[in-house]
């Protein structure tokens, strides 16, 4: 008798298997502080970051391209420093400061990163925009007056399939600009 028979014959019987517990099993309490609110969440240890944000906070600005952590639509700030949130676990955030896109505006209005996107024409689908505008943020934080190719090289691991980079890169570059 196989396996398969013999819980379908314990089943049919009324009876059950003990089940394993495994990582999708745990669950485990978590303390978050996204975009300047704490939340006291209960979740799986194995769920990432980026369903922390879409499925338990609602945050809807975070974009899922690739799920394999290439393109880079998924990036928030963790501390301050952008993450992958479809690769990292939410776990892993416990009492730290996630900023998503729906975080970066300042006193209710657009922060200027968003507005230079605006200005120079760098949004077409809108589908990478936000980990962008979030690799952006953080990288002109360390460094406000960027050359174009420090611009690029920062922004390397967001994927864009529409804009061919050059309005996106003038945005941050204008921006850079200002503090000069």
């Amino acid at each position: 008798m196989n396996r398969r028979t013999a819980t379908s014959e314990i089943e049919a019987r009324g009876m059950r298997l003990p089940r394993r517990k495994g990582a999708a099993s745990m669950i485990r309490e978590l303390s978050v502080t996204v975009n300047g609110v704490t939340h006291e969440i209960n979740t799986r240890v194995n769920r990432t970051l980026f369903q922390l944000i879409k499925e338990d906070l609602h945050l809807v600005g975070t974009k899922d391209g690739c799920r394999q952590g290439v393109c880079g639509s998924c990036t928030v700030l963790v501390e301050g420093v952008p993450v992958r949130s479809c690769l990292t676990l939410a776990v892993r955030c416990e009492g730290k400061h996630v900023t998503t896109i729906e975080g970066l505006k300042e006193n209710g209005q657009l922060h200027p990163l968003q507005q230079a996107f605006i200005d120079e024409g760098a949004v077409q689908c809108g589908f990478c925009t936000p980990g962008m505008l979030i690799s952006a943020a953080a990288f002109l934080r360390e460094n406000s007056n960027p050359t174009e190719e420090e611009v690029r090289e920062a922004l390397i691991g967001n994927l864009c399939r529409c804009t061919g980079y050059a309005r996106i890169v003038r945005a941050v570059m204008s921006l850079g600009n200002e503090n000069r």
